[in-house]
């Protein structure tokens, strides 16, 4: 179109709001203009083009209806409605021409719909500029009463169409925070109220929106809102449609340490999908939670740190993204937060290092390199974890466990920083709970270890001594272990004769065996410990004089296999006229 259609067009958009002006309500109502105002914004989301402007022009409209709603009747106001409406009645001869495509050219229609975004901020700027003066109704700041729980939807929807009205209200952080606490309160107690904020409007949007807040309290409250949507897995996709992660990532960035919290429990939520994990990323956002996490220790930012090594540990299922967090010094980073003087930024950040290094040898050594067993036996150190919870020492028992027990060079560090002798000193000093926990670690040390050295350091720490009191333990399990672990123990020549020598440990052995009538397994371990004892003198000769002796006969009579051999080790001439000829069977 020409100079001279566009002219014309300018000529022609002068006419329709001279009628706009003539055809307007005498003296409406501020009722007609919030009717008029939702009327033109349910309009608008049917118009295809100028999508980006109209969407701009029905975030000022919904502006205006919350600042309608909550201003009072008056003759100011009534001036207001009047300017409104002639705006509204304008914008909504655009949205005819634009619905029908008869806006003659793309200049002048944008133009036109620049002018009147213009004229709606103004009007909504005035509105809440009035309310700011003090035209609010009274008691505005008490807001509708929150339905009780099991309320019928109808009044859910109405309470969440009102704290939305609030939270549209411009120039007051105060009100959007209240509404934004509400909105918080009854989501938390009710997952229906989630299901109304997703049906209403654009709220999730305004929510969003709310992240780049200057208010930090606004956007501290949106955030703790968006973090409740976002744990249930059908709503993730409106979340993240709405363009959440970058304004989370911001938050971690330059936010409050409240916001930073709020932002990364967020984000721990939304990261279980790989395909976020890598919008996070691509955001800056590993950067920033490696600083955090690189931060002070103090108890005021343990949330913070454990919250940000959650979603860590979420990016980190991501290859790439693992590679990279290693590039950054994750390691060194993990390793210094294990001796936070914080318990949970302890367990939180020794449980994503084990996770991390899991089935990577390479990551294993070089986790050792940096000082991971001395990070891990402070937390053991018997005089210093005198503390720590029984969760605290189970993570670090575990770590190790991963870090060196499935190489015989990560044993043999382990053993020269003295694990055996931490393991006997759980044994003897602490609670069952944790007892426990030194004797399943020492159980799987003696059950990986390919090499002899490990039972020879137990063994000179005492650990037989302890072991005994556990094959009569409640539990089957236990009772089995500890049965497996001492016939694994005792196969060490040196253990044989520690063992035998001490007259209480052979005649509570035997008297077990007396007792284990049926098979299983503790049996089988039994007899196969004491078959390792008649290679010593002292054992052969305890085993050969005690009253076991007729349970090992009987035993070989039912063609226990284990109990026949152990027959034919003691039937030497020595022992020859002692026997029966059952072994002969």
């Amino acid at each position: 179109m020409g100079e001279e259609g566009e002219a014309a067009g300018v000529h022609g958009q002068s006419l329709q709001e001279q009628s706009c002006r003539e055809l307007a309500t005498p003296n409406p109502t501020r009722k007609q203009a919030i009717e008029s105002v939702s009327s033109l914004a349910s309009l608008s989301r049917s118009i295809k083009v100028f999508a980006v402007k109209w969407q701009l022009i029905r975030s000022k409209l919904m502006e205006m209806s919350s600042a309608l709603a909550v201003s009072d009747e008056g003759a100011e106001l009534s001036g207001m409605v009047q300017e409104t409406m002639v705006t509204v009645g304008e914008c909504h001869g655009l949205a005819e021409k634009c619905m029908a495509g008869s806006y003659g050219g793309k200049l002048l229609m944008q133009s036109n719909l620049d002018m009147v975004l213009t004229k709606l901020h103004c009007h909504v700027k005035n509105l809440s500029g009035m309310c700011k003066a003090g035209f609010f109704p009274q008691g505005y700041a008490v807001v509708v009463s929150k339905p009780r729980f099991g309320a019928r939807k109808e009044h859910m929807r109405f309470y969440v169409k009102d704290l939305l009205t609030r939270m549209n209200i411009e120039d007051d952080p105060e009100i959007k925070r209240q509404a934004l606490a509400s909105l918080h309160e009854v989501a938390s107690e009710d997952e229906k109220f989630v299901k109304v904020v997703m049906e209403v409007g654009e709220i999730i949007h305004l929510l969003v929106s709310f992240l780049d807040s200057l208010e930090v309290e606004v956007q501290e409250e949106a955030a703790r809102v968006l973090s409740v949507v976002a744990g249930f897995d059908s709503y993730r996709g409106v979340v993240i449609g709405a363009g959440i992660v970058g304004p989370l990532v911001r938050i971690l960035e330059c936010g409050s340490d409240a916001g930073k919290e709020l932002s990364a429990r967020c984000l721990m939520k939304l990261t279980t999908d790989p395909e976020i994990a890598w919008r996070v990323s691509a955001h800056g956002g590993v950067t920033a939670l490696l600083r955090i996490c690189s931060s002070s220790t103090d108890f005021t930012k343990a949330e913070l740190i454990c919250s940000a090594c959650g979603v860590l540990r979420n990016l980190a299922g991501v290859l790439e993204i693992k590679r990279f967090m290693l590039e950054e010094g994750v390691i060194s980073v993990l390793l210094r937060q294990a001796s936070s003087k914080d318990e949970t930024v302890q367990i939180s950040s020794i449980e994503f290092l084990q996770d991390f290094v899991s089935g990577d040898d390479f990551l294993r050594r070089m986790v050792i390199e940096e000082g991971g067993l001395h990070a891990l036996f402070r937390l053991l150190n018997p005089l210093s974890s005198s503390s720590s919870s029984s969760k605290a020492l189970e993570v670090a028992f575990r770590a190790i466990e991963d870090l060196c027990f499935s190489s015989e060079t990560g044993v043999k560090m382990l053993l020269n920083h003295g694990f055996a002798e931490v393991l006997v000193c759980f044994l003897r000093a602490r609670e069952s709970s944790v007892q426990e926990l030194a004797f399943k670690a020492a159980f799987k040390l003696i059950r990986t270890s390919s090499s002899e050295d490990a039972k020879r350091a137990l063994g000179d720490a005492g650990f037989m001594s302890e072991i005994v009191r556990f094959l009569d333990a409640k539990s089957r399990g236990v009772r089995e272990m500890a049965a497996e672990a001492l016939s694994s123990m005792v196969s060490i020549p040196k253990n044989r004769k520690r063992f035998a020598q001490d007259e209480q440990n052979m005649e509570f052995l035997m008297r077990l065996l007396e007792t284990e009538v049926e098979p299983s397994a503790r049996r089988k371990f039994l007899l196969s410990a004491l078959m390792s004892l008649t290679s010593c003198g002292s054992g052969r000769k305890k085993i050969a004089n005690s009253g076991c002796l007729k349970t090992i006969e009987n035993l070989a009579e039912n063609e226990v296999p284990d109990a026949k051999r152990l027959v034919r080790k003691l039937s030497t001439n020595k022992f020859r006229s002692m026997l029966s000829g059952i072994w002969h069977a």
